[in-house]
């Protein structure tokens, strides 16, 4: 493998993301269970989600306008200021969440650091992604960070030009395959899956990838031997 660049994905690849999410989804629907059942809720708030991702784009930041808006919805008249409150500091506590590093992630950015160039391709909302990383402590080890508003192949190829490199020598490592692994495949480059056990819907394919320059493993530290002599 004529690897020059391995991107990583931030979320759930490189820390804990998507539990803290389902967390305050828990909370969102306990607050209007009068109203609702939870997975009644639940539906709401991905509906609202989905319709809203071309506006608002991927991030927190969204995902509290959309937990207001599903609020609006189901409440109707009987929504005051209480809720919305509540609803708005839920979404404080999640942008305040600690930085956790998921097992293996810092050994291995240590190992391939010199051997490698080292980027975080990741989508979500700019100012979070960077305070995430920054929080994370590990931003040293790469060269370069791609805040994205969409992971598709027209991204990659953006992203591939601007490193300067062929696709063949691009390494994606991610923890979604219809976001990190099929759009780079699509395009010529490598991926290595490590699935996360919690996987937000949006990201769910139910397609089985067999394709050769994909591989999949349990744990990031797997990673080591494919890519060190």
């Amino acid at each position: 493998m004529d690897i020059r660049v391995i991107a990583f994905d931030a979320d759930d690849t490189l820390w804990v993301n998507e539990l803290y999410f389902q967390e305050t989804e828990k909370k969102f629907c306990a607050l209007l269970d009068e109203y609702l059942q939870e997975h009644a809720v639940e539906k709401e708030l991905f509906q609202t989600e989905m319709q809203n991702l071309p506006l608002y784009g991927y991030g927190i930041k969204g995902f509290i306008l959309s937990m207001i808006e599903t609020a609006l919805r189901i409440c109707g008249e009987s929504a005051g200021t209480g809720i919305i409150e509540k609803i708005i500091g839920f979404g404080k506590e999640l942008l305040n969440k600690p930085i956790e590093l998921l097992d293996g992630v810092e050994e291995v950015l240590k190992s391939l650091n010199s051997r490698y160039r080292l980027v975080v391709a990741t989508k979500g909302d700019l100012l979070d992604q960077e305070r995430k990383l920054k929080n994370s402590k590990i931003d040293h080890y790469f060269h370069h960070v791609e805040i994205m508003s969409e992971k598709k192949e027209s991204d990659y190829r953006k992203l591939i030009k601007h490193l300067d490199i062929k696709s063949e020598q691009f390494l994606m490592v991610g923890n979604s395959l219809k976001s990190d692994i099929l759009p780079v495949l699509s395009v010529g480059g490598r991926g290595i899956h490590v699935p996360y056990h919690i996987t937000w819907t949006h990201e769910h394919i139910e397609n089985k990838i067999e394709h050769p320059l994909f591989t999949q493993v349990s744990n990031i530290s797997e990673i080591l031997p494919l890519l060190l002599p």
